[in-house]
């Protein structure tokens, strides 16, 4: 019996709309990664990119569990010194509440080649508005 390798031109692509409003934030992470990925797939392969494009709507009313929404802090590093910034939740939220879902996501995807093709199906949206009506998305429910 041999071994089922998908390769990239057999690969059905669908679109998936999750909406995040009034969710938990790793629920809504481990859905679209899990989409993204194609672990949801039979032939899902874990070196080609067998998975889906997902687009997030209302990010900006995604919920963080426990206290979170106040202790949890987000930390980039410039390389320089003195580069360091450090931004809470509400301060993200209030600057660009799409990051919060991203980094999420993103955090749950390979960090490699494949991890950064990968992330880039992912559209995040903060209100209920998106472009991709015209590939049709399915909606995903948590």
């Amino acid at each position: 019996m041999k071994t089922f390798s998908a390769k990239a031109e057999e690969i059905e692509r669908k679109w998936w709309v999750i909406d995040a409003r009034g969710k938990v934030l790793g629920d809504v992470a481990v859905a679209a990664a899990r989409l993204l990925r194609g672990k949801h797939k039979a032939i899902f392969t874990p070196h080609c990119d067998t998975g889906d494009h997902v687009v997030v709507i209302n990010a900006a009313d995604v919920v963080l569990s426990g206290n979170k929404e106040e202790q949890k802090v987000y930390t980039s590093y410039s390389g320089y010194v003195g580069g360091q910034k450090r931004e809470t939740v509400e301060q993200l939220r209030a600057r660009r509440p799409e990051l919060i879902v991203e980094r999420a996501v993103h955090g749950m995807i390979p960090h490699n080649r494949l991890g950064r093709q990968i992330v880039k199906k992912l559209k995040v949206y903060a209100g209920e508005d998106h472009t991709h009506e015209a590939q049709n998305p399915e909606t995903f429910e948590l």
